[in-house]
């Protein structure tokens, strides 16, 4: 069983709008939906469990049903933290699915995740036990403790920036989150489950991941994430090349008719 967790209880304050950042609309939809068919196209995905704000639970349904996102599970009340609302979709995945499973844990406002990228996730877990999807950082990186003088410069050769999904097996993450919030300091400084990894002494694995799987928090990454899905528009319409999705597509329906 492969599993999506999508978390997606920003408030958009970095934004500056007066709605969320995941339900701003581009290209005529919302940016969570723009993120979920990602998932609900995959062919390996089998469920997805979303967790999202108790003020738009009823919303984020309607959405769901509106677009026919037939993966979705469960859609969660969130939590305090980010981390919180991740650990509850995963509490109520485990009530309802082996422990064995692959979850992919990922940001609802991340909608530009390549498909070859989540089957490498699952391929890394079902190797490796984890999956951080990573790039190379091609600037260099600075380390400040006061925001003004540079503590230290770790090798640019050596940097990477962790992005998502970040996938393990559901008994192994849930159990990292109940060791770390069963910690006086709880989820404090933990942005994602990789610093929850680390911070066990664990080590997770890096997956390459694709440079244009931004995450939109500001009005910049808008005009980023409306330029990407142009760019694939053109390269579906003008022939410059396949989008991993309908290559695979095409794959399978090649292989049907060999058969």
């Amino acid at each position: 069983m492969n599993i999506a967790i999508i978390f997606a209880g920003g408030s958009g304050v970095r934004m500056g709008a007066g709605l969320p950042k995941q339900f701003l609309e581009i290209n005529g939809k919302p940016i969570l939906i723009h993120t979920l068919q990602l998932f609900q196209e995959h062919e390996e995905i089998d469920k997805i469990y979303l967790a999202m704000s108790r003020d738009y639970l009823r919303f984020t349904e309607q959405l769901v049903l509106d677009y026919h996102i037939d993966k979705i599970a469960a859609i969660v009340e969130g939590g305090v933290t980010a981390q919180d609302s991740i650990y509850n979709a995963l509490a109520r995945a485990r009530e309802e699915n082996p422990e064995d499973s692959i979850v992919l844990i990922h940001d609802g406002v991340r909608p530009f995740v390549e498909y070859s990228v989540i089957s490498d996730n699952i391929e890394s877990v079902r190797k490796y036990g984890s999956a951080i999807t990573s790039t190379l950082c091609y600037e260099t990186i600075m380390i400040s403790k006061d925001g003004l003088k540079v503590d230290d410069l770790p090798l640019r050769k050596e940097s990477y920036a962790a992005q998502a999904p970040q996938s393990f097996y559901l008994k192994d993450i849930i159990e990292a989150h109940e060791m770390i919030r069963s910690r006086e300091t709880r989820y404090e400084n933990m942005v994602d489950a990789c610093t929850i990894y680390r911070a066990l002494g664990r080590q997770p694995h890096i997956v390459l991941g694709n440079r244009g799987n931004i995450k939109v928090t500001t009005p910049e990454d808008v005009f980023m994430f409306r330029a990407l899905i142009q760019y694939k528009e053109n390269e579906q319409a003008f022939g410059f090349g396949l989008t991993d999705r309908l290559a695979a597509r095409m794959n399978r329906y090649k292989n049907r008719k060999t058969e």
